[in-house]
């Protein structure tokens, strides 16, 4: 940094899950820098709020934020998320699981996948919920911490949150104004453009209804799918990837709470596209994602009422998008973060997880003031590189599907696929393996949950899981299987697990002696 340089003054247009989180965070992160955060945003403006699941990695941004796990958990109505079931999406009537975590243990320095196909060439008969702990405890309605230790049966458990957006958005507006964060509440008109500065592509201020001028040395696009700095001013640009994926609407209403939320999220292919189920602690939301070439607004409304577990508690609303991103997320003194930076559809709950990322690739090329061009670069090239391994892995749910003479699934089976997954796909069909790079979000044991519940086979596996004999793999399988059982056996369920969190007495996570207590009740 420059001496006399450092940013003064950053200014955040929007609200919502974004506008907060990012609030938040810098709050935390720039205090006793001397520089000043204002969020501006309009009470009067609804903020679009879907975005109820999430994957693992939350637990490092409410971590960098100092936030209490178990206080957010009680104040965004938070429960349990140990993955995905995926239903009806190979054909009707077959399910499969994208866990979080690991499972087996690790043979000949080769991950336990690997020795799936062994066993399965073997004649062994095990389904991935005797040996795998995610789906063990989420068939089962159960859930458990991971033991602090990290000792675990058979593989590493993770989990994430599902929360309502909007107490969230509230939450974390609180923790950011007691880091000193200010709020204006002000219809904002548009972005002056800063034709001096940053090449002619920075943002002066913004202009406020009235004429008002609010100027800022960084600016940060929190406005949603319209992108009122990054698009409208800055015109960035737009990777429009509908030819691939071909959703642009969904439609969501909640519902009433049940007893018995199960701790992972639900998504059923339907015949334009897929539904979701998120389980509350207070309410249940439910949304279909679909294309609107197949399905119109009218019908799609009538089939998620029609299958949504009891009464809706509000109308169906719709949002309308195009997936895709940004050519430039950051341009001049302006980053988007956001449905402003790009929207893929919440098929994996990345939705929130780009909002954190975003922020974090931020701090890592935090600008001064003269925000050198070289910081933005490699900010957007990065930017190319998630939402293109996010692509990737969402294709890698539709393509494989034997949903035959349903125009949208038939569409779908027949993609030209991008290089980047057709060569994945291709090293998996042929040796059972896949290679993910540092830093991607999903790691090869996700591509293998995906790629196997989606019907695709190794023609053959690696030749290092051949040389324990057949009689160590039969041993090893039935050692995991009876850990696996007794385990499960002893977890509470995810009902008991939220009962003893939000008993007001309780100020930190049961320890696993007292999970298994629990669960012996």
């Amino acid at each position: 940094m420059r001496d006399g340089q450092a940013l003064r003054s950053v200014v955040i247009l929007g609200g919502g899950t974004a506008g907060w989180s990012a609030a938040a965070l810098l709050a935390k992160r720039l205090e006793g820098s001397g520089t000043t955060i204002t969020l501006i945003e309009s009470s009067s403006i609804a903020t679009v709020g879907v975005g109820e699941a999430t994957i693992p990695p939350i637990f490092e941004f409410l971590r960098f934020c100092g936030i209490d796990e178990v206080e957010f958990i009680r104040r965004t109505g938070a429960t349990m998320k140990l993955g995905i079931r995926f239903c009806d999406w190979v054909e009707l009537g077959h399910a499969y699981w994208h866990p979080f975590g690991t499972f087996g243990l690790t043979v000949n320095e080769r991950p336990f996948h690997h020795l799936w196909w062994r066993n399965v060439a073997d004649g062994g008969t095990e389904e991935l919920a005797d040996v795998c702990p995610a789906i063990a405890l989420a068939e089962a309605g159960k859930f458990a911490f991971p033991p602090p230790d990290g000792a675990f049966p058979g593989g590493g458990l993770a989990y994430a949150l599902h929360f309502d957006a909007g107490l969230v958005a509230a939450y974390l507006r609180e923790v950011a104004e007691r880091g000193g964060v200010v709020r204006l509440d002000r219809r904002v008109m548009g972005g002056e453009r800063d034709g001096a500065r940053h090449g002619g592509e920075g943002i002066a201020a913004l202009v406020l209804e009235g004429g008002e001028r609010l100027e800022a040395d960084l600016f940060i696009d929190c406005s949603g799918f319209r992108g009122m700095l990054i698009e409208e001013t800055l015109a960035a640009g737009y990777h429009d990837w509908r030819h691939w994926l071909p959703c642009d609407r969904a439609v969501a209403a909640p519902s009433r709470h049940r007893v018995g939320r199960p701790p992972y999220t639900t998504a059923t292919a339907c015949t334009a596209g897929w539904q979701w189920r998120i389980p509350l602690q207070h309410r249940v939301g439910n949304g279909y994602v679909y294309a609107s070439e197949h399905l119109s607004d009218e019908d799609a409304a009538a089939a998620l009422l029609a299958r949504i577990e009891g009464p809706a508690e509000a109308d169906p609303r719709f949002l309308r998008f195009v997936a895709g991103h940004r050519r430039r997320a950051w341009v001049g003194n302006c980053v988007a973060i956001g449905l402003s930076a790009g929207f893929l559809e919440p098929l994996e709950s990345t939705s929130i997880h780009l909002i954190h990322t975003g922020l974090y690739r931020l701090l890592d090329y935090w600008p001064d003031r003269t925000m050198a061009p070289p910081l933005a670069r490699a900010y957007n090239r990065e930017v190319d590189l998630e939402y293109a391994h996010i692509r990737d892995f969402l294709l890698l749910h539709y393509v494989p599907n034997r949903r035959f003479g349903e125009p949208f699934w038939d569409r779908m089976r027949t993609l030209t696929l991008p290089d980047s997954l057709a060569e994945k796909i291709d090293l998996f069909t042929a040796s059972g393996r896949i290679v993910s790079r540092r830093r991607e979000l999903f790691a090869d044991i996700s591509w293998w949950f995906v790629a196997v519940g989606m019907g695709l086979r190794p023609d053959a596996h690696d030749p290092f899981v051949d040389i324990p004999d057949n009689a160590e793999i039969r041993a090893l399988m039935r050692q995991l299987g009876a850990a696996m059982r007794t385990y499960a056996n002893a977890a509470p369920t995810h009902d008991a697990l939220l009962d003893r969190l939000l008993n007001p007495a309780e100020t930190r996570r049961p320890n696993f002696v007292q999970r298994q207590a629990m669960g012996a009740r």
